[in-house]
């Protein structure tokens, strides 16, 4: 699998099986997430990394295009506690506690847009990087790889920096949880561990997990959580969103690791942020214009025929891409759909497919913009529960 290919394509489910060498390793020593350079986002500090330029190009079926600016409010009522998926290069099985290209990307892609509703914290961690990943795939896992205490290291982290933020941060506010594929993993462990059914679960407004496969029993809307059901409502608080996206015209083969519960009477969690209560929605798109969190350059979308493209950071087009929560051949996912109108100007196509030698790794599905995609309908949805939380306590 190419870099391009595997940048977001970790998810925890998937951990145990990609190495399977190494001995035992010294434990790391604890970060320090009272000194603020241990965050990548934190609203307001010095050098935060999503205090960026999220101006976006709008473009109508007709051709039209207008500018629209973002604003974020460093006064927001809530708080949104973020965990970025795999995207580290550096060369040992964890990260460093540095932010490269690749962190601040991801962030810009699927973090920054919230902050018009919410304060931002988002905890550097160690996470299991993207070189200890393609070792393993090459058959010859590094060192450690396999080892325990070395891939809960991540997890760790992201525990001390939520304890941290309780302790220090969160003074009574509502917050949000958001993750995106190994950072999903990372917070489904904190819920089910420190969260659900127990007094924190008061603070928290809702969890929304992506890129994932969080598991409910068939016929409900509980499963590993127990008190945090899926979300079916923005006036709905301590609720979950989950999906894994995928084309319908490209759906997960029997081989996807996402949209499949690992468990017998278990189903992966799909709730459609287009459609909270079930069925079609329009999906409200921040497209990134920019290296795609791979660190690499998309494909180019010629977005009006006969039009230069947009310079803007993101592209976003009304009407372009629909979704439905779908259960089709033993998988549960959100199936996307575009709206393609060839006699119009604008383009019928989007780009965001995992790609593996050049072909279309359908396994993946739309992982890489599982945010992206859903992003606008995201941010309206946490503006939405947080008025409802607030209004309620």
């Amino acid at each position: 699998m190419s870099a391009f290919a595997v940048s977001a394509a970790i998810i925890a489910p998937g951990f145990a099986a990609q190495a399977q060498a190494g001995s035992a390793q010294p434990p790391m020593a604890k970060n320090n997430y009272a000194d603020k350079a241990a965050w990548l986002c934190w609203t307001g500090k010095p050098g935060d990394a999503c205090a960026i330029d999220l101006t976006t190009t709008v473009v109508k079926a007709d051709g039209s295009e207008s500018v629209e600016k973002f604003a974020a409010n460093p006064k927001a009522p809530v708080d949104c506690f973020y965990v970025y998926p795999t995207v580290s290069n550096d060369p040992g099985v964890v990260s460093d506690m540095n932010a490269g290209p690749e962190e601040l990307s991801v962030v810009k892609a699927q973090l920054a847009r919230f902050g018009a509703k919410c304060r931002i914290y988002a905890p550097l961690y160690r996470q299991f990087t993207l070189t200890a990943l393609r070792a393993g795939q090459s058959g010859k896992p590094m060192p450690g790889s396999a080892d325990p205490a070395t891939r809960a290291v991540g997890y760790g982290d992201v525990l001390d920096a939520w304890n941290y933020y309780l302790a220090n941060e969160n003074k009574g506010r509502g917050v949000v949880l958001i993750g995106h594929s190994q950072g999903s993993g990372v917070l489904t462990q904190l819920i089910a561990k420190e969260i659900d059914g127990k007094p924190v679960q008061a603070k928290v407004i809702s969890a929304i997990l992506m890129g994932t496969r969080l598991p409910v029993d068939k016929g409900k809307d509980t499963g590993l959580f127990k008190s945090m059901p899926l979300c079916k409502a923005a006036s709905q608080t301590g609720c979950v969103i989950a999906y894994a996206s995928f084309r319908d015209t490209v759906p997960p083969p029997p081989t996807s690791l996402f949209g499949k519960a690992p468990a017998e009477g278990q189903i992966a969690a799909c709730v459609n942020p287009a459609a909270l209560g079930g069925g079609k929605g329009a999906l409200h798109a921040y497209l990134g214009n920019s290296p795609a969190i791979s660190g690499q350059a998309m494909p180019k979308t010629v977005w009006v025929a006969g039009k230069p493209n947009p310079t803007t950071p993101f592209i976003s087009a009304p009407g372009l891409l629909s979704a439905e929560c779908v259960e089709k051949n033993g998988f549960s996912y959100l199936e996307v759909h575009v709206n393609a109108v060839p006699a119009d100007p604008r383009t019928d196509t989007i780009e965001g497919d995992v790609v593996t030698g050049g072909q279309v790794n359908a396994a993946w599905g739309l992982h890489l913009i599982d945010a992206n995609l859903a992003m606008g309908n995201l941010v309206d949805i946490v503006g939405a529960e947080s008025k409802a939380y607030l209004a309620k306590k």
